[in-house]
């Protein structure tokens, strides 16, 4: 039961907010698309988990209903920007218990146009921890996601004696992605004077195409076990090989850069390498949570892809993308596809197993046999999961 079978997947073309259909539609256009891939029915799903932030509770029921109104469990899952993540996290369990043996993980979001706010704010906001760190290292005001990520990549560029030009080189690269993938919102061909001239957001380095866009938009992955594939004739030999969930230590309040979870990241990368019996180096492709930029270039080390301060070396080296040691970000990634939070996790499933099915088309990896997922949360979680054949 320990390897349990991506029955299928599906996401829905990311889009900008106001352009978008209601979360109900996305969700179960999403969630139709993964059934048609795993070739099964409705009926057949035995437990959900439906993934989102924005959004009155049984939000997740109101989305499913429009597929088929079963009765079985429906999950409402919310842990931030790692939800979609979580949901699956959840999925994988359920079936690994025994109780189950076919579930559905589904995200969704609908956003508002620019940065990341609270809507609730006549109680303590679960950021209170971050905040002092923000403060102690001299980070400006601003929206949390916005000064805590951006005060990382302040203490990044101070702490190895770099530049912002190292983000603008990853957002370059990334946008080089997406022009192969029909399911990216931005494809535009970008290059480092063009992200580092365009509009400061945060500080005086981190520019608007240095960090990614709200957007609107549904995924939904089917997992279930081998017994269950080989009775209901499902072809997928992609697999969930190891999974890891870790939320904040002490270490977490160091400084800005495990503010936003490289400790966490490193937790739960460690424990997945060890439950596969692998190393970093033995990866083929990664999706991560490139939020920002910044975001990327301190998960390259916290994933042990390179020692800590050699992403600028790393990157310079061409070892992200095509022709190196790994391609990261394939899809272009959330910068150039978006973040519909609740969507996102499983949305990087999705492109993850296309590649290991080699049905990425013209962005496919050749040869993938390894697939690494890393979706992170502020507050905080990450979710860090292995796919395999």
């Amino acid at each position: 039961m320990s390897n349990i079978v991506i029955a299928g997947v599906g996401m829905t073309p990311f889009c900008k907010p106001g352009q978008h259909q209601p979360y109900r539609v996305m969700a179960a256009n999403a969630i139709k698309l993964a059934l048609a891939d795993a070739g099964i029915n409705a009926k057949q799903i035995q437990q959900a988990f439906g993934a989102y932030i924005y959004g009155d509770s049984t939000c997740a029921q109101h989305a499913f209903y429009d597929v088929i109104q079963s009765g079985i469990p429906i999950i409402n899952v919310n842990n931030n920007c790692s939800s979609g993540s979580t949901a699956l996290y959840l999925a994988r369990q359920a079936v690994m218990s025994g109780e189950v043996e076919c579930v559905l993980a589904f995200g969704f979001e609908e956003m508002q146009p620019g940065a990341l706010g609270s809507n609730w704010q006549d109680r303590e906001s679960p950021f209170t921890r971050i905040a002092p760190v923000l403060s102690q290292f001299n980070a400006p005001d601003g929206p949390i996601a916005l000064r805590a990520f951006g005060a990382a990549g302040r203490h990044y560029m101070d702490k190895y004696n770099v530049t912002a030009e190292l983000f603008a080189k990853v957002a370059v690269k990334s946008r080089c992605h997406a022009m192969n993938n029909p399911y990216a919102l931005l494809k535009m061909p970008l290059c480092a004077e063009q992200v580092l001239a365009d509009k400061v957001i945060y500080d005086d380095y981190l520019t608007r195409l240095m960090a990614c866009p709200p957007t609107c938009g549904a995924a939904a992955v089917i997992v279930c076990s081998d017994k269950f594939a080989q009775q209901h004739g499902i072809s997928s030999k992609v697999k969930i090989l190891a999974q890891a969930m870790a939320t904040d230590t002490q270490d977490s309040w160091q400084d800005p850069i495990n503010a936003v979870g490289q400790s966490m990241t490193q937790m739960a990368a460690q424990k997945v390498y060890n439950a596969a019996g692998i190393s970093p180096q033995d990866v083929n492709v990664i999706e991560l949570h490139d939020c920002f930029t910044p975001n990327e270039v301190i998960t390259y080390e916290a994933l042990g892809l390179c020692a800590e301060g050699e992403a600028e070396k790393f990157i310079k080296q061409g070892n992200n993308t095509y022709g190196g040691q790994f391609v990261i970000g394939p899809s272009g990634g959330l910068m150039s596809k978006g973040h519909p939070i609740g969507a996102t996790g499983l949305a990087q499933c999705a492109e993850l197993v296309w590649h290991l099915r080699d049905q990425a088309g013209a962005r496919q990896v050749q040869g993938a046999r390894l697939a690494l997922q890393h979706n992170v949360g502020l507050g905080g979680a990450v979710v860090m999961t292995l796919y395999g054949h």
